[in-house]
C-alpha cells in the first residue's frame, strides 16, 4: 500500500498537534499508544495502529524525558511504525525496530531546539523588565509555532515523501536482517515494561504481577480483556482499603492531638 498526499498531510496535522503535546507535556496524547491508533485510523487500519500502539507503548514505558535528556521521540516512532507496517506489510514489532532511526531524528532535532530557544532568553527578560506583557506573549507563540511545524514538516517526509526509498530499502534486505528486526521490535516491550517495573514495582504489590502473568500466560482466553478486568478489581480493592487506612490514621492522629492540648478530666471536661 502506498501513501496518498492527503493521508500525509493528514499524518503531518495529526504529528503537528501529538508533536505540540509532547513539547507542552499537557495532555499525554503524544504517548504511543495513542498516536499509533489515530496514525492507523488515517491509513485506514485501526486494529494495526492499536496493536503497534500497544507494541509501541511497551517499549517506550520506561523512557520519559529527564531535564536535557530527550528519549527517542514518541510521535515519530509511533507515526512511522504504523506507516512502515502498512506501507510494507512487514509486522508491527519489525516496524519498531525500523521506525527507531525517524524517532531518534526527532530527538536531536529536540535537542537542537532546547539549545537554540536560549536566544530567545534575552527578550524575554526585556519585556519582562519593561512590564511588556502583551510582547511576552506574543514571544512565547515563536518556539512552539517553530516546534509545531517541524514535528509536521518530519513527519510528511518521512511518512509520504520517503516512502519509495524507504519501500526499497525493507524489500532489499535480507531475510536473517529482517527477522533480526523482528526479534528487537520483539524484546523492545519486555525490555521498555522492566524498566517502568524497576522504578514503580513495590514488593507489596509483586502477588498482583505474578497473579496477572500467570492469568494471561497460562490460561487459555480468548482475549485479555478478563485479565484486565481482574487487574482493575484489585486496583479498586487496593485503593479502598489505602483510602480506610489513611482514614484511620487521621482519626487516630486527632484524638491523639486532642488529648495533648490540655483537655480531659482535669479540666473538669
Amino acid at each position: 500500500m502506498s501513501i496518498t498526499m492527503g493521508q500525509g498531510i493528514l499524518i503531518a496535522i495529526w504529528a503537528m498537534i501529538a508533536g505540540l503535546d509532547c513539547w507542552l507535556q499537557a495532555f499525554f496524547i503524544f504517548r504511543p499508544i495513542i498516536v499509533c491508533t489515530i496514525t492507523g485510523l488515517i491509513l485506514g487500519d485501526l486494529q494495526l495502529g492499536v496493536i503497534a500502539g500497544g507494541l509501541t507503548e511497551l517499549a517506550f514505558a520506561g523512557l520519559t524525558p529527564a531535564g536535557g535528556t530527550q528519549p527517542p521521540n514518541t510521535v515519530l516512532c509511533g507515526i512511522m511504525t504504523v506507516v512502515i507496517a502498512k506501507a510494507n506489510g512487514t509486522a508491527p514489532a519489525t516496524a519498531i525496530g525500523l521506525s527507531l532511526p525517524f524517532a531518534m531524528l526527532m530527538q536531536y532535532i529536540l535537542l537542537l531546539f532546547y539549545s537554540s530557544f536560549s536566544l530567545f532568553m534575552s527578550k524575554f527578560d526585556k519585556y519582562a523588565a519593561e512590564g511588556n506583557a502583551k510582547a511576552f506573549k506574543r514571544l512565547n507563540f515563536v518556539p512552539l509555532t517553530i516546534v509545531t511545524l517541524s514535528f509536521g514538516i518530519v513527519a510528511f517526509l518521512s511518512a509520504y515523501a520517503a516512502q519509495g526509498p524507504m519501500h526499497t530499502l525493507v524489500t532489499s534486505m535480507p531475510q536473517w536482517l529482517t527477522h533480526g528486526f523482528e526479534i528487537a521490535g520483539g524484546i523492545l516491550p519486555a525490555v521498555g515494561f522492566a524498566m517502568l517495573l524497576k522504578v514503580m514495582l513495590k514488593p507489596q504489590y509483586f502477588p498482583y504481577l505474578l497473579l496477572g502473568f500467570v492469568m494471561s500466560s497460562m490460561i487459555p482466553f480468548s482475549n485479555v480483556l478478563p485479565v484486565a478486568l481482574v487487574g482493575a478489581v484489585f486496583a479498586m480493592i487496593e485503593y479502598f482499603r489505602t483510602s480506610e487506612t489513611n482514614e484511620l490514621r487521621t482519626e487516630i492522629k486527632g484524638l491523639k492531638d486532642s488529648s495533648n492540648s490540655g483537655g480531659g478530666y482535669n479540666d473538669g471536661i
